[in-house]
């Protein structure tokens, strides 16, 4: 596995807009889907927009911006839903 430096990512995203563009899942998520496999998915698909990103493409970038925010999103939603079956 590949490492990254998230600094340099950071670094690399620190000056980017992010313009409001639909994102469109690669594979389409069934209405049940759990949160958790929700952000698996959301995270295979920002693992692709690494390497574009890195030799400067700016929607690459763009849309790994969006992804980092979607996946945080998520988590936050994860922790929760794991917090109620916790306290079931």
């Amino acid at each position: 596995m590949e490492t990254v430096d998230i600094q340099a990512v950071e670094s690399k995203l620190s000056d980017v807009t992010v313009t409001a563009i639909p994102m469109t899942p690669k594979a389409p998520q069934q209405p049940g889907q759990s949160k958790y496999a929700q952000l698996l998915g959301v995270i295979e698909e920002m693992g692709r927009e690494v390497r574009p990103t890195y030799a400067g493409s700016r929607s690459s970038a763009e849309r790994l911006k969006r992804g980092i925010v979607h996946a945080r999103i998520l988590v936050r939603e994860c922790l929760i839903e794991t917090e109620r079956s916790a306290r079931q």
